[in-house]
C-alpha cells in the first residue's frame, strides 16, 4: 500500500492485516483514521453540523416564507390572513447516518428532516 499518496499499490492479506501492531486498539479502529484528521466523537463542528460518533450531519439548509395582508374593514375592525411556509424549497435535510458498528445498518442515513410544511391563517380583529 502506498502510504505518501491515496493510490492503493498492493491489497493487503488478511494473515498481515491480522498481525499489525495494533498498539492495544481494534482493528475497528484504524476505519476511522485520515491523515491529519482529528477524530471528534461529538459536539458541533465548524459550519454548525452536528456530530454523531463518527459521522457529521451535512447540515441544514432551511428556507422559510411568510406572507401576511392586513384588510381594514372599519376604523375598529379588520382582518388578517397569513401564509406560512417552512422549508419552500423543499430540500431534503438528511439525520446522521448510524455509526454503531454492530448494526446492520452502520453508515447508512435511514432518517431526513421535516419536508415542505404549509399553513394558512385568517384572524378577525374588532
Amino acid at each position: 500500500m502506498e502510504t505518501e499518496s491515496t493510490q492503493l499499490r498492493d491489497v493487503i492479506e488478511s494473515q498481515k492485516m491480522l498481525s499489525l501492531p495494533l498498539n492495544g486498539r481494534s482493528y475497528l479502529d484504524l476505519l476511522g483514521l485520515q491523515a491529519g484528521v482529528v477524530p471528534v466523537t461529538s459536539g458541533v463542528v465548524p459550519g454548525d453540523r452536528q456530530v454523531s460518533g463518527m459521522f457529521s450531519n451535512p447540515g441544514i439548509i432551511n428556507t422559510d416564507f411568510a406572507l401576511m395582508k392586513v384588510i381594514p374593514l372599519r376604523e375598529s375592525m379588520s382582518s388578517k390572513f397569513r401564509g406560512e411556509f417552512f422549508n419552500i424549497f423543499n430540500h431534503a435535510n438528511f439525520n446522521n447516518p448510524v455509526g454503531n458498528f454492530g448494526s446492520s445498518q452502520f453508515g447508512e442515513v435511514t432518517s431526513a428532516r421535516d419536508p415542505r410544511i404549509g399553513q394558512v391563517s385568517f384572524k378577525f380583529l374588532w
